[in-house]
């Protein structure tokens, strides 16, 4: 007999739901998607009416059938529905009575049943057996949530004023942890007597259940000793493990590392570090975040090349005739290497030099990085330090940041699988700082012959040895690079190269390699000697070779295009066609004036991407003695045009100029391409020169060019870049440069092949540089 209900029949749509139970009295929300469930809501919304809740047998039947749910289930009274991306709905309903199907009037567009509804008749007085059975389920369930953490205190305070048998079993049920088989069988239980009396059985168990679980943790916590509290950690861990299917997978993941990490040939101290990271594997789930975190790092650990090696070749002609083979020129660089090799051969243990070329673009910087690696027989990497701002693309960021990975240098240490690469920094002298650190600082451990055996990057958190590497940097220039830095660094400066130079280059490598990487032969395609030497001359404004480079392919995409359109075997490329290919001469480097002028010298100037002419104007004008200087020049220059002017007016004498006449005239000086800044003191003579020629109507030769600093006692200081400058002065057809003095030892320095065509005239004084330069 089922006490204080009453049975009534009610017509209702029907949801099969999956993977969730559900009792009345209490509130679940679940997710719907097939057509059928989808319909059945929309039905009962529309009709404003409840809807019946039945679990499916098997969860993965996708089209149930009568047979494929329960027959028992409950009527709910939907509160919310909200439509998640996709097609899905999520619905939150209130269970409201138990119910058992009783027929099924249809199936299609959705389920609809009728039901026998078991309502709950509170009229009726329950039996005093009943009112017993409440009492012990009560007590019961207080003892139950004092030992089970995870319901909360408030929850036995709430189920003591709850005064319904019925409704007290099915929230009593949903606190407790159960199976879907147990949630269905309780709910197939109609009378409160015999489900209450279900529960409590239910519940005794756990409580005992729990008890001897306490009971033994605190014996095992009082008896057992470090090691055996590992092992009984690790024995429970394991049975957890392996009751979720993860144990034996795990440990053979770890043992499959320990013997990686043996095989690595770590350090003592570094082997220990990725022995203790990877045993926590053994001790968090597979799936763990932090699993993958640990993954990670050892794996880091394991590629670093520890005792990884490759034998430098020994043999110095070999290494001349590799050096030799790959670039024309770069002496310096190259003896530089040879030297290095005879030493390591005498003294084994001799480190690796930190060299630094200087130079500008497209001298071969990076390219001769790579044959310096073939020559020693190393491997080669590069990583390029142009942009770099953040300290941590150097050094690593640490662990506990989502994503960390090492920096660049332990990580391509890591790519190369040796610890002895050349290691090419690329432009060096392009690195800055933030607020997120200074690069440039990060950098000098690693490029400390004394500090960098025990380099340590953020992620690695251990010392690693770059002894062995042989760091090579490159720039452009050595002002930008910080004074400590460059301190540490052997710099070697490679020079623009001679049109000769050029010319030999092109020959040797530059055509051959560009009708190679275009597909041709050799035979299909043939530019003259006299096109390389246009080109050099007439297309290009370089120190280096690459435009040189990028204009020669044009010429060999042309041919190409010839070839095949017109069917042709071979394309000669001649001065007369050289136009046709290329279009008109870009640079004119003959003399800017066809005359001598007054107040217009010539300059030398050095930039970084080798040396160009400078044109000093200076106009003169009635007015009260004022300098105007225009430009964009820096100070320094402004400074020396300013010391210049100081001269001539405290030696107006020497120069037949009538003082009163600086009061009567103001003096503007000018240099070209205003859009273009211009700083230094090497013009400071050449302003000096074009202010006497202005101020004294004395014409400058426009065959001089001149190149040096200025005091403001008239004398004529050295400056650097000679080589740049000088080649610049025969690339415009100059005849005679000017230069101090004290750069004579510069002069012997450079290949008399570039000052052939050149009479070179030195100064001490500024009187010396005007008898040179003005008629």
């Amino acid at each position: 007999m089922i006490e204080n209900y009453r049975i009534e029949s009610r017509t209702l749509p029907l949801i099969p739901i999956r993977g969730i139970g559900i009792f009345p009295n209490t509130v679940i929300h679940f997710d719907i998607g097939r057509e059928r469930s989808i319909n059945a809501l929309e039905e009962a919304m529309l009709e404003d009416s409840d809807i019946f809740l039945t679990v499916q047998k098997e969860a993965d039947v996708d089209t149930p059938k009568e047979d494929d749910f329960y027959e028992v289930g409950v009527i709910c009274k939907i509160k919310q529905m909200i439509k998640m991306p996709g097609d899905n709905i999520r619905v939150l309903v209130e269970g409201i009575n138990r119910a058992k199907i009783a027929s099924i009037t249809q199936e299609e567009p959705y389920f609809e049943v009728v039901l026998e509804e078991y309502v709950y008749d509170y009229e009726v007085p329950f039996s005093d057996k009943l009112e017993a059975m409440v009492r012990l389920t009560l007590e019961n369930f207080e003892e139950y949530s004092t030992i089970y953490a995870k319901i909360a205190p408030d929850a036995v305070m709430s189920l003591k004023e709850i005064k319904n048998p019925d409704k007290l079993a099915d929230v009593v049920a949903s606190y407790i942890y159960l199976k879907h088989e147990q949630k269905q069988s309780l709910l197939e239980i109609f009378d409160p007597f015999e489900r209450l009396e279900a529960i409590n059985a239910i519940l005794s168990k756990e409580i005992k259940v729990l008890e001897i679980e306490n009971e033994l943790g605190e014996i095992v916590r009082k008896q057992v000793s470090e090691f055996q509290k590992d092992y009984y950690l690790k024995e429970q861990l394991r049975a957890i493990q392996k009751e979720l299917g993860e144990d034996e997978s795990t440990e053979f993941e770890v043992d499959e590392y320990m013997k990686k990490i043996s095989a690595a040939k770590m350090p003592k101290e570094v082997k220990e570090k990725a022995e203790k990271e990877i045993n926590k594997l053994l001790k968090i789930s597979p799936s763990s975040p932090d699993a993958g975190v640990i993954r990670t790092y050892v794996d880091w650990l394991i590629d670093l090349p520890w005792d990884k090696k490759t034998k430098d070749n020994t043999e110095l002609k070999k290494a001349r005739d590799i050096l030799s083979e790959d670039h024309y020129g770069l002496e310096d660089v190259k003896e530089r290497i040879i030297e290095y090799l005879a030493v390591k051969n005498i003294n084994k243990d001799m480190k690796g030099p930190i060299l630094c070329f200087v130079g500008p673009p497209g001298v071969g910087k990076t390219s001769i990085a790579k044959s310096i690696a073939r020559a020693m027989n190393r491997k080669y990497v590069r990583i390029s330090l142009g942009g770099v701002r953040d300290e941590a693309e150097i050094r690593g960021h640490r662990r506990t940041y989502i994503g960390a990975i090492p920096g660049r240098i332990i990580s391509s240490i890591a790519k190369v699988k040796v610890n002895n690469p050349v290691f090419l920094l690329d432009e060096i002298d392009k690195l800055s700082g933030d607020y997120k650190g200074d690069p440039a600082s990060a950098l000098l451990e690693a490029l400390d012959p004394e500090q960098n055996k025990t380099f340590t990057d953020h992620y690695i958190e251990a010392p690693f040895s770059l002894e062995n590497v042989m760091f090579i940097t490159t720039a452009n220039s050595t002002s930008t690079i910080p004074e400590p830095l460059l301190d540490r660094m052997e710099v070697i400066e490679i020079s623009g190269y001679t049109d000769g130079e050029k010319r030999n280059i092109a020959e040797r490598y530059l055509v051959k390699k560009q009708i190679k990487e275009h597909g041709l032969k050799e035979n299909q395609v043939n530019i003259s000697q006299n096109v390389v030497a246009e080109i050099i001359e007439k297309y290009t404004r370089e120190s280096g070779v690459r435009n040189l480079e990028r204009n020669i392919g044009t010429l060999v995409r042309k041919a190409a295009v010839q070839i095949v359109e017109n069917k042709k075997k071979s394309v000669t490329i001649n001065l007369n066609s050289l136009k046709g290919y290329l279009g008109i001469p870009k640079y004119d480097y003959d003399l800017a004036f066809e005359e001598d002028q007054v107040g217009v010298v010539t300059g030398l100037a050095w930039t970084r991407v080798g040396g160009e002419t400078l044109f000093i104007e200076v106009n003169t004008m009635k007015g009260d003695g004022k300098l105007q200087l225009t430009g964009q020049l820096g100070d320094v220059m402004k400074e020396s045009a300013m010391a210049a002017l100081s001269y001539i007016k405290a030696n107006a004498d020497k120069f037949d100029i009538e003082y009163s006449k600086f009061k009567e005239t103001d003096i503007h000086i000018h240099v070209p391409e205003g859009a273009i800044p211009k700083d230094g003191p090497s013009a400071g003579i050449t302003m000096a020169t074009a202010i006497l020629s202005a101020m004294t109507g004395r014409p400058a030769r426009k065959e001089v060019a001149m190149t040096g600093e200025i005091t403001i006692t008239g004398r004529v200081l050295p400056i650097g870049g000679l080589k740049e400058k000088l080649l610049a002065a025969k690339r415009a057809g100059i005849k005679k440069v000017v230069l101090s003095t004290r750069n004579k030892p510069d002069v012997s320095k450079i290949d008399p092949k570039i000052i052939r065509s050149i009479e070179i005239a030195y100064a001490d004084r500024i009187e010396d540089v005007v008898k040179e330069a003005l008629i």
